[in-house]
């Protein structure tokens, strides 16, 4: 039912709670406190040996306890026995086995985590599977930094040592994950050294080598000098605070484009202006590029008096950091520029000619740019669509070859070799400004050095072919956040190809032979089917282990035309470690389908396994891996900062954990701390961490604790089996808050399905503090307390609480599995209790939906706070409250809840929290002229509006004049000295204490 009006009334903070057994005795006299210890054992007071808080030690001593009691490491293969058509399939992403468990992790696999419970007690059968990334680059160099004269090694001994260090590594990671309570068969996980895992990934190998989409090819890519190979555009990060040596330079103008010759006449000499941040790659230059629409200037400068060409856009710009001034002499069309030829700057008799291009850019520099087709992916698609030559000058180790002439052999190009390209300039009359220039420059992300475009011949996949594919199925995934499909959607748009070779020899290896003497390469589908044979059996080594007989057939050659297997070399390359984790569906994902429901990583993944997962399958097969992707960012530190060991700000898991050397500033926190953290952040931006988080995550963790203790200690001695009261039969505060429990649990369950894990939190807190702890324990202490033990009256109460504790532990059990199986041993009516996860999601039977019941209650809360709010500050219980009501729908909804016109024990009174509530439909005659009379309106509004009405009250609150009773604490005995009616009747049963 919609309302205009919900419930505010709940979550206002009352003026003052009524002073039963709940409240404090401290004010009370001696005389009264004696008075009331008399009864004090009659009161069913709340008892259980649950604690509100696990200080110290304690916390991650329970967890552990209740891992190893309620079977965590069990419950995994338990749910895969299950006989259910649903499955949900999460796919593990795989973490880098290169370094300890970090917060990154824990912000992932506990998400994962959370949403693999929660399928589970939903009652699927989920399927996930933790991997590891187990090959690459950083492992190598890692493993490699344990070793003196690592230099030496023989590839076998690298590749021995590299899987030792990974398998060290993930050994670390498992344990972390497993405290954590991730849920997994953690005997079983995928490991991407494991010889099955690498054939099925030379496997989609084949499948795209048959379909032409991989192929061989010399031309230019991202490498890394540092660490002597190829690198994916992945495997890049930005230095925003590079610094280049750039220079402004002149091409001297040999030919004069047919279109100004008339304006260029030959009796001054031209040239064009050229900027560039790398100078080290003009002994590569071939052409000097420009964009054929803009408009191009001549100009004479007003210092030196030649002549410059530059883009119009430019000319200010240009002067002003050459310190001087250009008279315009003519303006042209940049395709006016067409067939014109510049001298080399600095290689006499070389010919570079002027060529039409888009990339070139009116941004910065001149407007005409030096093309290196050998370094850079622009210059090379101009040379290749002139037919340029791709001449590579510079080594693996970022060093000029001899073919760069004895001035720059052996010169490092980011360092000498800059410096003497520009000296060579300066000598050759062709420098006009050198400035250092701060820029975006991208570095291996390995070493953190600086890369530098070099063309080398390479694997590719021509991911050209397969992006339109790969973009129209990524447009049926749901991605969440929505807003994450658009930048994968741009980054594939970029992509025209993937560099898949690398030049180390940790991997899977690229199965390719060549030819001695000419260097032609070997490979088809049926060398290809041979290597994955073997690799099956024996794994990548036998790639370096074997000879090449055992490894190359005959037969193979001899189809390829060859002579002789000696004749053949094998390749050295292993493959990108993107396409070794983004075939893992191909290894992990069962069924025909071989689909996963859900992938869920780091907004880095993006450009990483998302992508190369989805190029994989997408050119294997024709479809996504996935049907959903979950994309979350980055832990920070609880400032917003990034972490780092200099800062001091860098949380380590295992500390949150346990706690540190000194437990006053790390204290033990426990998993669960660390799991509220994830859940209670919103994991779609950054996620900040840090001890006033982790602080805030324990507290509110306890305030849980309190809520859970009170509904505990107040089902002991109940058994829902025997004592339960139908809803039918409740008390209508009972009633509506059965109503809210649904509501809850229908909103919690939405939230979980939209791995909206923040709002689950948050609908959390809301539930415990406002609709239980303000309200409905407020209201229900006394019945609780002090009626009869099987009164149906208290079993009512009884009956909602053991729901609510169920429905309660239930709900945050994904997030929090440790304290909701702990809060399951302490249930007294659980008796050899399967747990939380063995017995399902919520319960919360659709008949205790009744949206009609919400305006009883909160109209009767909307009067009680008029009522509470006149008394701020005062005992509720020192006094009676007379309620007017005019005739109409909201008296009829009072008169529901108490049929007498004044009671003590009414539904009402017990809302009101007064010791006496009267209900009129007009003020008493004998209402003095000075009372307080408070006003108020509540709108009623039923059958989604059908039925609107505003009533209005009001409200007057006066001491009442009955004696305190020393058992109940509420004003409605005759003497200070006797219970009330009501206790009377209790004791006279004899059935007042347990």
């Amino acid at each position: 039912m919609l309302r205009a009006w919900r419930a505010p009334a709940l979550a206002r903070a009352r003026a003052r709670p009524a002073r039963g057994w709940a409240s404090s005795a401290a004010s009370e006299t001696a005389a009264e406190s004696r008075e009331d210890s008399r009864y004090r054992d009659t009161v069913l007071l709340p008892r259980s040996r649950f604690p509100a808080q696990l200080p110290g030690r304690l916390q991650p001593e329970t967890e552990l306890k209740t891992q190893q009691k309620c079977g965590f490491s069990e419950l995994y293969s338990w749910q895969r026995q299950r006989k259910t058509k649903q499955e949900f399939c999460l796919h593990d992403g795989p973490p880098y086995a290169n370094g300890d468990p970090h917060v990154g992790h824990a912000l992932n696999k506990i998400l994962k985590d959370i949403t693999n419970r929660f399928h589970v007690m939903r009652g699927y059968k989920v399927h996930y599977v933790p991997g590891w990334d187990c090959h690459g680059l950083p492992i190598e160099l890692k493993a490699l930094s344990e070793v003196k004269g690592a230099e030496n090694l023989s590839p076998m001994e690298i590749r021995q040592r590299a899987r030792a260090f990974a398998e060290r590594a993930i050994e670390k990671q498992k344990s972390a994950f497993i405290r954590w309570g991730v849920m997994a068969d953690w005997a079983n996980c995928y490991l991407t050294f494991d010889p099955k895992y690498e054939a099925n990934q030379l496997r989609v190998f084949h499948k795209m080598y048959d379909k032409g989409l991989i192929y061989r090819d010399y031309k230019p890519v991202f490498w890394s000098p540092s660490t002597k190979t190829a690198l994916a555009e992945a495997e890049l990060e930005y230095n925003e605070q590079h610094v280049s040596r750039s220079v402004y330079m002149k091409f001297p103008l040999l030919k004069s484009p047919p279109k100004l010759t008339a304006v260029i006449d030959g009796s001054s000499p031209a040239s064009v202006l050229v900027w560039t941040t790398q100078p080290w790659t003009l002994p590569a230059n071939q052409a000097v590029c420009y964009m054929p629409d803009s408009a191009y200037s001549i100009v004479k400068c007003a210092t030196t008096g030649q002549h410059f060409i530059l883009a119009a856009d430019r000319v200010e710009s240009t002067a002003a950091v050459l310190d001087t001034q250009f008279e315009v002499v003519s303006t042209c069309k940049g395709a006016d520029l067409a067939d014109g030829s510049c001298a080399h700057p600095t290689i006499p008799g070389k010919v570079s000619p002027l060529l039409p291009a888009n990339h070139v850019t009116m941004t910065k520099g001149t407007g005409l740019v030096h093309t290196a087709p050998a370094h850079g992916m622009e210059d090379y698609s101009v040379a290749s669509h002139h037919q340029l030559p791709t001449d590579c000058l510079v080594d693996e180790c970022g060093y000029f070859t001899e073919a760069a002439g004895s001035e720059l052999k052996n010169k490092n190009v980011l360092e000498e070799g800059n410096e003497a390209v520009i000296k060579m300039l300066q000598a050759a009359g062709s420098l006009l400004k050198e400035e250092k220039y701060v820029h975006s420059y991208p570095y291996d992300w390995r070493t953190k050095k600086p890369i530098i475009i070099r063309a080398s011949k390479q694997w590719f996949v021509n991911t050209a072919d397969v992006k339109a594919a790969a973009q129209d199925v990524l447009k049926k995934v749901k991605v969440i956040p929505t807003s994450a499909v658009n930048r994968m959607l741009e980054m594939l748009d970029r992509r025209t190809f993937w560099c898949i070779s690398r030049q180390r020899c940790w991997g899977v290896p690229i199965p390719a032979f060549y030819q001695k003497s000419t260097g032609e390469c070997l490979i088809n589908s049926e060398t290809i089917t041979d290597v994955i044979k073997i690799v099956e059996q024996q794994g990548t080594d036998a790639w370096w282990a074997l000879p090449i007989e055992q490894l190359l057939s005959k037969q193979a050659v001899a189809k390829a035309g060859g002579h002789d297997v000696s004749d053949y070399v094998k390749g050295q390359d292993v493959l990108d470690i993107w396409f070794d984790s983004g075939t893992s569906w191909a290894h992990v994902l069962e069924g025909a389908d071989q689909r996963a429901d859900t992938y869920l990583e780091g907004k880095d993944q993006l450009g990483g396994w998302f992508q190369s997962s989805l190029l994989t399958s997408v050119a294997a097969r024709k479809k996504a891996p996935y049907k959903t992707l979950v994309v979350h960012g980055f832990t920070l530190g609880e400032k917003g900062e990034k972490m780092s060991k200099s800062v001091g700000n860098v949380v380590d898991p295992d500390v949150v954990i346990n706690g540190g050397e000194d437990h006053a500033k790390d204290p033990p926190y426990g998993a669960d701390v660390l799991r509220w953290w994830v859940a209670e952040s919103n994991v779609f931006t950054e996620v900040m961490i840090g001890p006033v988080v982790l602080n805030a995550a324990r507290d509110d963790i306890n305030k849980l604790r309190n809520t859970l203790r009170f509904m505990l200690g107040n089902v002991e001695g109940f058994n829902p089996e025997t004592d339960s009261i139908p809803p039918a039969e409740m008390h209508i505060v009972d009633q509506y808050m059965l109503h809210l429990l649904h509501e809850y649990g229908s909103k919690v369950t939405e939230a979980y399905k939209q791995y909206e894990y923040s709002k689950v939190v948050r609908l959390l807190q809301a539930f415990c503090s406002r609709s239980l702890s303000n309200f409905y324990f407020s209201v229900i202490k006394d019945r609780l307390y002090c009626e009869e033990a099987k009164d149906p009256k208290r079993r009512s109460c009884q009956t909602v609480l053991a729901e609510a504790l169920d429905i309660v532990v239930r709900s945050f059990a994904p997030i929090l599995p440790h304290l909701a199986e702990e809060v399951f041993q302490y249930i007294p009516y659980k008796k050899d209790s399967e747990g939380v996860f063995r017995t399902g999601w919520i319960n919360a039977s659709s008949a205790w939906k009744k949206p009609g019941i919400e305006e009883a209650i909160e109209g009767a809360c909307a009067v009680r706070d008029s009522f509470l709010g006149s008394i701020s500050g005062k005992n509720s219980l020192e006094y009676e409250v007379i309620i007017v009501i005019e005739p109409g729908l909201l008296f009829e909804l009072m008169e529901a809840l108490q049929a007498e016109e004044t009671s003590s024990v009414s539904q009402l009174n017990e809302i009101m929290m007064a010791s006496q509530t009267t209900l009129l439909s007009e003020l008493p005659k004998e209402t003095p002229s000075d009372a307080n009379i408070i006003k108020g309106t509540f709108l009623i509004n039923l059958e989604g509006g059908d039925i609107c009405e505003q009533s209005s009250y009001k409200v007057i609150a006066r001491p009442i004049a009955k004696a305190k009773c020393p058992r109940c604490r509420r004003y409605t005995a005759e003497s200070s000295s006797t219970p009330c009616p009501r206790c009377l009747q209790v004791l006279a049963a004899g059935k007042g204490s347990t």
